[in-house]
């Protein structure tokens, strides 16, 4: 590399074992860094920007806070949220050209396993020859005016640290946790209908079973512990907040859950058990919501199953009452990295729970009992993990407030920028941010699903903040958006493009010796039509 040798204690061109694979990288141990690019963020979007940063030349660094590389797509989303597939480009679609050779299969593969898409991600770093930090968490940032000079991280579980001093910082968290630490400004929640002119943000309680109401109780449930009485009190999973006008904004956030995979292959599945914190009682909503629809008695109709290769599933949210652990995420994009470990035992306990509760409690229909009891954890994933997930689906946090915001408007099509680098073509979707009592009835609010047209440029603008406030950092996964927008582009593949857009912005800006915000904007957007796949860099 043409770059300025990074500076390393140790480095060990092999694979090392920490979180979900062998890292297939080069493995990292605390010291002081200096780099061309420090990637903040093991997700899909910080794997693929990390290679497409080492691509273009850089000395790259990749530090992942927690114990987990890929995110959500090696976390058992494997039923892609893909839109128009044809407006997914450059590393992002070679990710599913990928996974399709893993199956020796041609072109695209968009279901698959999370040891599959693991897999994959591994090949991305050992090809990119990436230095990664694993369980590694931002401490403090320096910063002289708008420019980021230096970062501590601290290595869980040591008294030791890294100090990265780094020309440019790509944020690739759920959380924006670096975006923070950079003064840059966010918001999180949603916003008021009047703050951007829009039409479905804020509060929003859909209708049961019409548009965006395939989430929602039916008329008539009760919220009681005991039905009919309020002075009961609330049974477990129902907030005590009120009802307010469509529109209004708020500080609530979407629902987070597990995307599980299960297998019912007798070969490889692990039986359903009873969890050790197991507590029937989080699950009598689940019941009384039996009760009100009788004719409901499909699998379908409380879990989105999907079947993923070799006899394995991605299970999602859906009804009235399922994955979605409502309003237990709501302090999680400010929340320490201690206080969001504690979050996720206690979603997967519900998760666990959830499913165990489906398999064995007789109030549940012999129809659903009996299927779910034919499924299990598999036992070739997550085996550093007891064969579930550890990543939480983080939908939404922070969003910056950067130099252009998406909205609505952007996803109809109303408004279209010129400095797209990007496209997103999923629909505007929120999944429910509260659960409330209204006129003596439970009630899931905030769901939304509104289909998106056709595809529609993301602006370079929007992951990237003022420049008053940073000028070396690009945000492409907590990006300058709307929650409603967010809701369209908050997608994985798109996450990925976004990623590979900033990595080869940040590239520009060195070469340059510019700002992010200074960069050629036009010369990125051809640069990205001409070479997706970054052949002619890569002579």
């Amino acid at each position: 590399m043409k770059h300025k040798t990074i500076v390393l204690l140790v480095v060990m061109w092999s694979c090392f074992l920490m979180g979900n694979t062998a890292i297939a990288g080069r493995a990292a141990v605390p010291g002081s860094y200096t780099t061309d690019i420090c990637i903040y963020g093991g997700t899909a979007a910080g794997v693929i920007a990390a290679y497409t940063a080492a691509r273009c030349g850089n000395t790259v660094l990749l530090i992942e806070p927690g114990n987990w590389i890929g995110g959500l797509t090696t976390g058992g989303l494997g039923q892609t949220d893909a839109g128009t597939k044809d407006a997914i480009t450059g590393f992002s679609r070679q990710f599913y050209q990928r996974v399709a050779k893993k199956y020796q299969q041609s072109g695209e593969q968009w279901t698959f396993e999370p040891r599959v898409a693991s897999a994959v991600m591994n090949d991305f770093l050992a090809e990119g020859k990436i230095t990664v930090f694993m369980q590694t968490q931002l401490s403090e940032l320096t910063k002289k005016g708008a420019l980021i000079v230096e970062a501590r991280f601290s290595r869980q579980g040591q008294n030791k640290e890294v100090i990265v001093r780094s020309k440019q910082f790509i944020d690739c968290t759920y959380e924006g946790d670096l975006m923070a630490k950079a003064g840059v400004s966010y918001f999180i929640g949603r916003e008021d209908n009047k703050v951007y002119g829009e039409t479905l943000n804020g509060f929003q309680l859909p209708e049961y079973h019409k548009q965006s109401g395939y989430h929602q109780f039916p008329d008539g449930v009760s919220p009681y512990k005991i039905p009919g009485d309020p002075q009961s009190g609330l049974l477990w999973g129902i907030s005590g907040n009120q009802a307010v006008p469509a529109g209004t904004g708020d500080k609530k956030v979407q629902a987070y859950n597990f995307r599980i995979c299960l297998t019912d292959s007798a070969a490889n599945r692990i039986p359903i058990t009873r969890p050790a914190d197991y507590d029937s009682s989080r699950y009598e909503l689940l019941v009384r919501l039996l009760e009100a629809q009788p004719e409901m008695r499909s699998v379908n109709n409380y879990f989105i199953w999907s079947k993923m290769p070799n006899r394995k599933t991605d299970v999602n949210n859906r009804g009235g009452f399922s994955t979605d652990m409502i309003g237990m995420n709501q302090g999680w994009a400010e929340a320490g990295y201690a206080e969001r470990a504690a979050m996720i035992r206690e979603g997967i306990a519900y998760t666990k729970g959830l499913l165990y509760f489906m398999s064995a409690d007789k109030r549940v229909p012999d129809t659903l009992r009996n299927f779910i009891r034919n499924w299990g954890y598999p036992k070739d994933e997550y085996k550093e993990f007891d064969h579930f997930t550890p990543q939480l689906y983080v939908r939404e946090a922070r969003r910056m407030i950067g130099a252009y915001v998406m909205t609505e408007h952007n996803c109809t099509g109303e408004v279209t920028v010129a400095d797209g680098i990007g496209l997103a073509s999923y629909g505007m979707d929120s999944h429910n941010c509260d659960r409330i009592a209204v006129n003596g009835m439970v009630k899931n609010e905030g769901n939304v699903e509104v289909h998106v047209k056709q595809p529609y440029p993301i602006a370079y603008r929007s992951i990237t903040p003022k420049a008053a406030e940073c000028t070396n950092l690009l945000v492409p996964v907590c990006l300058s958006s709307s929650h409603i927008a967010y809701g369209s582009i908050r997608m994985e593949p798109v996450f990925m493009v976004l990623g590979q857009s900033a990595a080869m912005a940040a590239s520009m800006a060195i070469r340059m010796k510019k700002t992010v915000q200074e960069i050629d904007v036009q010369g990125l957007q051809q640069w990205l039509r001409e070479d997706p796949f970054l052949e002619k860099a890569k002579k």
